[in-house]
Order: C-alpha cells, then structure tokens, then sequence
C-alpha cells in the first residue's frame, strides 16, 4: 500500500474531532495502516438510484467527507502529488457537479450548502523558487468568485483552500484552523 501522510494526518484528525451529529466517510488513503479494515471509496454520482450507480454515472472519489441527516455538508480533497492548476480546478467542478454519494445502499443527497476544503502539499516544493503558493492562493480566489457567482445553481456554497505538509498539520496551527472551518461552517446551520 502506498503511504500517504498527508491524507492519513488529515483523515486521523478529522475523524477525531466529533463534529455534532455528523458522520465521517474516509477514504482508505485517509485512514492509518491498522484502521484500513472495512473502508471504501468515497464515491460521487450525478444521479440518486443505486440501480443507476455505474461508470457512466460516476463523477469523482474524494478523499474524505462530512455528513448528517443522510446529507453531504463537508467535501475535503487532499493532493500530494498533482497540485497544478488543472488538478485542483478538476476536483472542484467534479465535486460541485455531482448530486448523491452512493456505497451500497447507502444514499446521501448533497446539502443545500455544501463546503468543499482542498488540502494541497507543499512539502515538496523548494522555498524562494516556486510561485505555487501565490498560484494556489489565485486559485481559491477564483473558485470563491465562481461559488458566489453560481450561488444556488451549484451546491457548494463555501470553498477554502489550506496547504502545507502532514506535520505541519499535526504540529496545531493549521491543522486547528482545518477545524475550526469546518466547525464554524457547520454550526452555522447550513
């Protein structure tokens, strides 16, 4: 299996926090090597009947997200590798464009508003001779200009990007402003 220790610091410290009355779907990437029994690919379709499940219907795998009452409020992407403008403007859209999660028999219809958080690595960027941080901040600039511009048409209604390394995230400061969105958002009742 491959490591992946951004995912598995951000799915250990979101699955910790006990949001209020939500469950929390992992991908097995976001999981540590001992939780990996049982968990499955967190699947997003452009249609509401298991019957109707298929590649055709298929939009996108996210990494990790949050639900209650049956319904996606938090969709949390995570990159380790593929952090170029394409990539991460790609799993926004596939994520604002789908309408259910499905595993099994499993249905969850997306909220009315949804957040969608990208976690992006900066690990392996070389400091004083890389613009990927100043570009990565344009871009969660320009996907915020387009959720408040498709208000209502789409149901993400909140987009923030965070970016740094698994240890940066376990040290406090980013992994406590990850939370403390994701807390904020949901407490707003959305």
């Amino acid at each position: 299996m491959l490591s992946h220790p951004l995912h598995e610091e951000i799915g250990t410290l979101i699955s910790e926090q006990r949001f209020s009355g939500c469950e929390i779907k992992r991908d097995p990437a976001c999981t540590r090597k001992h939780e990996c029994i049982g968990k499955q690919h967190i699947s997003l379709f452009c249609v509401e009947d298991p019957a109707k499940k298929s590649r055709k219907t298929k939009y996108c795998d996210v990494d990790l997200l949050i639900a209650k009452d049956r319904q996606v409020k938090v969709i949390v992407e995570i990159e380790e590798s593929n952090v170029r403008p394409t990539q991460v403007f790609g799993k926004f859209l596939a994520s604002a464009s789908s309408t259910h999660y499905i595993h099994g028999t499993e249905i969850y219809q997306m909220a009315d508003e949804v957040l969608f958080i990208q976690i992006l690595d900066n690990s392996k960027l070389i400091k004083g001779k890389t613009s990927k941080e100043a570009q990565w901040l344009n871009i969660e600039k320009s996907i915020k200009e387009i959720v408040t511009t498709m208000g209502g048409k789409i149901k993400i209604a909140d987009y923030k990007l965070f970016f740094g390394n698994a240890a940066k995230f376990r040290a406090g400061e980013s992994g406590n402003g990850l939370l403390g969105y994701i807390d904020n958002f949901l407490k707003k009742g959305r």
